[in-house]
């Protein structure tokens, strides 16, 4: 009699076989598939794959598009992109995921400005989309064009270790008046750049806009560079409020023109408990200054009145290339408004060169080298 326990295994073997294959993860898989947006409606579909083209479209009012990114995709922007005009608080963009790749090959985004601008921006008046973009991503973030954010064009928080480069905000249209803006300028608190993390490289990018090209309120390790800035108030640290640290700071190489001054420290009159230290400025080039070349105040939101002294302000250095300023006839050239003993630390300006204007504005003003105040 034939034994049954060989015929048992040749059953049992092909079932042992299946069960023991390793399975794929779901990220593997993902990287297998591209996916495309056209619309809102292809979103969820398309933030299963790796690789992700997005063609023009109109977002419509009210809504946001938001990519939830696996880690390691990347973003192609293949066609411009509009965002439907309604009064709401935004963001009209938000980007998140590690070690992404976004490749905007010169591409738009269109925060439709003018049906909010009314010279108030983020203070007042008609509600607007704040920020327009909201970047929380780690890689590289590169090529894409914002115009006429509706105030604040990017705000920044980013995981990891992020270059934006070869990025053009172009607030221009907001230079003029509009019937609700009273004959200022209808856009307001347009800021470039606004950043509250580290890590960060942005450079080779382009800037016009009503505010701040760069305003960094919070983080350490960040460097801004090769961009030019035109229109605004330059490039800024702060405002700083309370319980905050920047540090290790690089400008170097910008070039800022026809703005209310090139470079700038803000701190709050009524902050407490934050640092400021080790800003390096090298290389910058300021023309058409209108009101000052360098500006370091501890007295915001007023300019140049009061300073206090909740906020702790060391080792901010002029070096390497020199940082040339060129302020007009009625501007400043370097006013320092430190409040008692919070300028610290013996400051090197060797590297700094202004002209134009009139005498300099101190008070308070730290020990430094290299500079004739």
């Amino acid at each position: 009699m034939i034994s049954p326990l060989p015929l048992c295994l040749v059953v049992l073997l092909p079932s042992l076989l299946v069960v023991a294959a390793p399975s794929r993860p779901p990220s593997q898989l993902a990287k297998r598939c591209t996916g495309t947006i056209a619309n809102l409606g292809d979103v969820a579909n398309a933030l299963r794959c790796t690789t992700i083209n997005i063609n023009a479209f109109t977002v419509p009012a009210r809504s946001q598009l938001n990519l939830a990114l696996l880690d390691g995709t990347t973003v192609n922007l293949n066609g411009d992109i509009r965002f439907g005009n309604a009064s709401w608080a935004g963001p009209q963009f938000q980007i998140s995921g590690n070690s992404i790749t976004f490749n905007g090959n010169g591409h738009s985004f269109d925060g439709g400005g003018p049906f909010y601008w009314d010279g108030l921006g983020s203070n007042g008046g008609t509600q607007k989309p704040t920020p327009m973009m909201k970047i929380r991503i780690s890689g590289t973030f590169k090529g894409a064009k914002v115009i006429n954010s509706p105030a604040q064009a990017f705000a920044i928080t980013n995981p990891g270790h992020l270059v934006i480069s070869d990025v053009i905000v172009d607030n221009s249209q907001g230079d003029q008046p509009n019937s609700k803006s009273k004959g200022q300028p209808a856009g307001h608190n347009t800021d470039a750049f606004d950043v509250s993390v580290g890590d960060l490289i942005i450079q080779n990018s382009s800037v016009r806009n009503q505010d701040d090209c760069l305003a960094i309120n919070n983080g350490t390790n960040i460097t801004f560079k090769g961009n030019k800035c035109s229109g605004g108030h330059g490039i800024s640290i702060g405002s700083i409020g309370s319980g905050v640290s920047v540090s290790n700071i690089v400008i170097s190489g910008n070039t800022i023109t026809n703005s209310d001054q090139a470079l700038r420290i803000k701190t709050n009159a009524a902050a407490s408990g934050s640092t400021v230290s080790g800003i390096t400025y090298s290389g910058n080039t300021g023309t058409g200054l209108k009101r000052f070349g360098v500006l370091i105040d501890q007295s915001y939101p007023k300019v140049l009145g009061t300073p206090k002294s909740g906020v702790k302000i060391g080792k901010v250095n002029f070096v390497g290339n020199t940082n040339t300023l060129k302020v007009d006839s009625t501007a400043t050239p370097v006013a320092i408004n430190c409040g008692t003993g919070a300028c610290t630390s013996l400051w090197s300006w060797t590297s700094l060169k202004t002209s134009g204007g009139k005498a300099n504005f101190l008070h308070n003003a730290p020990k430094m080298t290299g500079y004739t105040l």
